[in-house]
């Protein structure tokens, strides 16, 4: 990947909108837009997007998670599936 095909000044934006979405769409590489040959915004297609959100709030997770076993806030599986048994017989 080549990172210096992706980056853009606004004024190719304001230019090119339409060339810059399909590209952005067909190669589903963000494209860094820059104003005054600086950094201003990344432009990214709809699903790489959510992939990206997804990958993020995964990975929350799994430092919750880790977190917790550090400080000790766990309970053995034994008693979490027994818990679960007991609820779905009161639920019978």
């Amino acid at each position: 990947m080549n990172i210096i095909h992706d980056i853009k000044p606004i004024t190719y934006l304001k230019s090119r909108a339409a060339d810059l979405l399909n590209q952005i769409n067909e190669t589903h590489r963000p494209v860094i837009i820059t104003q005054n040959g600086e950094p201003r915004a990344v432009l990214q297609d709809p699903k790489s997007y959510e992939n990206m959100r997804n990958a993020i709030g995964l990975l929350k997770l799994i430092s919750n998670g880790e977190s917790d076993i550090r400080e000790g806030r766990v309970t053995p599986q034994e008693v979490v599936f027994d818990d679960i048994e007991k609820a779905l017989k009161e639920n019978r």
